[in-house]
């Protein structure tokens, strides 16, 4: 008996950091420009984290056409500035942050929000821009298989990946991960989104939710787990600018050590994993064929992947907008020695619409790959 070929499920994958997801937005659009004109989305899985599970959600919510997806996002991204992100009046900063100095010096109620910004902006932007009951009809039209947004529990530190999709996918639990199938919402992306200590965690169910970037040591998983046979990941990071020879340190200030926290998390964790997966399909094929029948459950099989990250630093570039910055956030950032933080919150036009042609020039670069990847001619 001939075994029933099925087809290959491609995934996109998108991982987090701020404003640094517009770089995404750039790959997309090359990405869209070499596929058919008036091509369906291609990816029957989508995941994405923190800002990248915002770009994930437009992209599955505009399935029937994935240019009107990535135009959709360019839109957004290069016009955006950072008061559609964040409230910026004085006050309001100064209260949030007098909130959550006290919350370390004081023994305050669990139930009360702590937080340095404001994004009750960004929640309106999203409510405006992404439409999560068309998730399902791309779902029943067979344009998509899953949607998943991964966000991180503070009480249960696990990295949990909010996912919809069709009836056969079923629910995972693995060491720190697991995936829950549930009807996706704007709250869901909120929690994705919520930089500690920036921005507000967003309870869902019984537990606080923060980005989703934050203990998610395997980014690529979420795809593999919901089927993926081949992958497409656009990771934010590149490699960390190196201190000048002879150059005179000083003693880190509150932001660039909260700046290196968040850089840890932001950048180390999709290109560790690329390099995982890498090792694992080198070592798929020398598994003894009894052994790979005996543990079919596992479904042992290697993994195309095709990655993508910036060929420049993008705390370097963000250090080039600081005088774009709103003179609140100038207060609390004070130098553009904090480039961590700046290419995090830096959500001006100029910035982003450079992270976007950025994207898309990497792109093009890697054309025969991913007409390869796409099986195009």
């Amino acid at each position: 008996m001939t075994q029933e070929h099925k087809p290959e499920k491609l995934a996109l994958v998108l991982s987090g950091g701020g404003a640094r997801a517009a770089y995404q937005v750039g790959v997309l659009r090359a990405i869209a420009n070499l596929l058919p004109h008036q091509s369906a989305n291609p990816f029957h899985i989508i995941t994405g984290a923190s800002a990248g599970a915002l770009n994930a959600a437009s992209i599955a919510t505009n399935a029937q056409r994935l240019r009107t997806g990535v135009r959709a996002l360019e839109y957004v991204w290069k016009n955006i500035s950072s008061e559609q992100v964040y409230k910026l009046d004085s006050s309001s900063f100064l209260g949030n942050a007098s909130n959550w100095i006290l919350s370390f010096l004081k023994n305050r109620r669990r139930d009360t929000p702590t937080s340095l910004l404001n994004n009750e902006p960004l929640e309106a932007l999203l409510a405006k821009v992404i439409k999560f009951d068309r998730v399902q009809r791309a779902i029943n039209a067979g344009h998509l298989e899953a949607l998943a947004v991964t966000a991180s529990g503070y009480t249960s530190g696990e990295s949990v990946s909010f996912y919809q999709g069709i009836e056969s996918l079923k629910n995972w639990e693995h060491p720190h991960r697991v995936g829950i199938r549930t009807q996706l919402n704007l709250e869901h992306l909120l929690a994705s989104t919520a930089i500690p200590a920036l921005f507000p965690a967003v309870k869902i169910n019984r537990e606080f939710f923060g980005d989703g970037a934050i203990r998610q040591l395997a980014p690529l998983s979420p795809a593999i787990q919901l089927g993926a046979d081949r992958i497409l990941a656009v990771g934010v990071s590149s490699k960390t600018a190196r201190p000048e020879k002879g150059a005179n340190p000083t003693y880190p200030s509150l932001t660039q050590i909260l700046s290196h926290i968040l850089n840890s998390a932001f950048v180390d964790t999709l290109t560790n994993d690329i390099e995982i997966l890498q090792r694992y399909n080198k070592m798929v094929p020398l598994i003894p064929e009894e052994m790979a029948e005996k543990d079919r459950a596992l479904r042992l099989r290697p993994i195309q992947l095709l990655e993508f990250v910036p060929s420049q630093n993008l705390n370097v570039l963000a250090s080039e907008y600081f005088e774009d910055l709103p003179r609140t956030l100038k207060m609390f950032i004070r130098d553009a020695g904090s480039s961590t933080m700046l290419s995090l919150l830096m959500f001006e036009k100029a910035y982003t619409s450079r992270l976007v042609d950025l994207g898309y020039a990497d792109a093009l670069e890697k054309e025969a790959q991913i007409l390869e990847f796409f099986k195009l001619d």
